[in-house]
C-alpha cells in the first residue's frame, strides 16, 4: 500500500513538473496551465516551510549548551 501512495506521489511530481516546462515553453492547455500553477505553488510553500523549520531549530541549538558555561 505505502509503495502505491508513493509510486502516485512520484508521478504526480512529475507530471507537475511536466506540466512546468510546457507552460514555460510557450502555453499549453488551460489544465496544464493549472497544473503548473499548483505545482509552482506547493513548491514555495514548501520551501516557506522548510525555512521556518531550520530557523526554529537554529535558534533552539543556539539556546542549549549556554547553561553550562
Amino acid at each position: 500500500m505505502a509503495l502505491l501512495v508513493l509510486s502516485l506521489l512520484l508521478v504526480a511530481v512529475i507530471g507537475g513538473c511536466g506540466c512546468v516546462w510546457w507552460t514555460s515553453r510557450g502555453g499549453g492547455p488551460r489544465w496544464a496551465q493549472a497544473l503548473a500553477l499548483v505545482t509552482l505553488t506547493a513548491g514555495e510553500f514548501l520551501r516557506f516551510s522548510a525555512a521556518r523549520t531550520r530557523r526554529r531549530s537554529v535558534q533552539g541549538s543556539s539556546d542549549s549548551g549556554d547553561a553550562d558555561s
